[in-house]
């Protein structure tokens, strides 16, 4: 699906069903340097099930137009405005790695538009590598080898990818790689590092929220998640072991079965 925000061309993936402005809908926003595709196997269980399903492409990424916005705050408000752009009054947001701090913060920014918060892999903040950073930014594709690696725990690195013929870190580094690293994964990196604001915007959110972490996760461990997880009032948390920081893809069926309840229970499809 294509519309327009700001004037920019976006694509975004429906689940494989027409969009339908009758059901409630559920955005999807990748992690840094990522696309729609990391959503394939979560969006489309949604759609076939009540729902319309928005697997974006952030601006400068995948199919989208424009260029890779430079702050989480920019991301939180084009968010906001993708929301305005079909046409609904509010959203349910799910959110990975950096996702999830732009979802936090579209959250904090706009809480009468956001009914519920699924967060995966997130923290109140991402630092990064100085030399990881660096790479990105020199277009090295160094950088996007290190960040699959990383992101993987061990069950990642020896295939059992939920698609026949992909295996994970491949599958990631694809995705990566498909547009110039430095004008998405660098400006990613970048906004993720310079981002401050999430531990203060995390007590601000009242809305049902799910933190899913994984014990493996070496880019945002379970005791960073924990913290975010504590300033919430009544956030659920379910932890995922053996499973690494790309957990949507490595125990895709587990994060789907999370997911489903909680979304299905606090936002209820059509």
């Amino acid at each position: 699906m294509k519309f327009k925000v700001n004037n920019d061309e976006v694509f975004a993936s429906t689940g494989g069903r027409p969009f339908d402005k009758n059901k409630p809908l559920i955005i999807f926003v990748h992690g840094s340097g990522l696309t729609h595709m990391t959503w394939v196997l979560q969006t489309r269980y949604f759609a076939f099930h009540g729902y319309s399903c928005l697997a974006l492409d952030l601006p400068g990424h995948g199919l989208s137009g424009g260029k890779s916005l430079k702050s989480i705050e920019d991301m939180a408000d084009w968010i906001s405005n993708v929301i305005d752009a079909v046409g609904y009054k509010e959203a349910s947001l799910v959110g990975h790695s950096q996702g999830c701090l732009v979802t936090i913060e579209c959250t904090a920014r706009y809480p009468n538009k956001i009914k519920t918060l699924s967060l995966m892999g997130g923290a109140g903040a991402i630092p990064m590598n100085p030399e990881l950073l660096a790479l990105a930014e020199n277009n090295d594709t160094k950088a996007v080898d290190l960040m699959m690696d990383w992101a993987h725990g061990p069950a990642g690195h020896f295939g059992g990818h939920p698609v026949p013929g992909l295996y994970h870190i491949n599958t990631g580094g694809m995705l990566a790689k498909s547009r110039t690293i430095k004008d998405t994964l660098g400006v990613d990196f970048r906004a993720c590092d310079n981002y401050k604001n999430g531990l203060d915007e995390e007590k601000k959110i009242k809305i049902p929220t799910l933190s899913i972490l994984a014990t493996d996760d070496k880019m945002c461990p379970v005791k960073e998640g924990k913290k975010l997880a504590d300033l919430i009032d009544g956030s659920k948390v379910d932890i995922i072991d053996n499973c690494g920081h790309m957990m949507l893809l490595e125990e895709a069926d587990r994060v789907l079965k999370v997911l489903k309840n909680f979304i299905t229970t606090n936002y209820p499809g059509k």
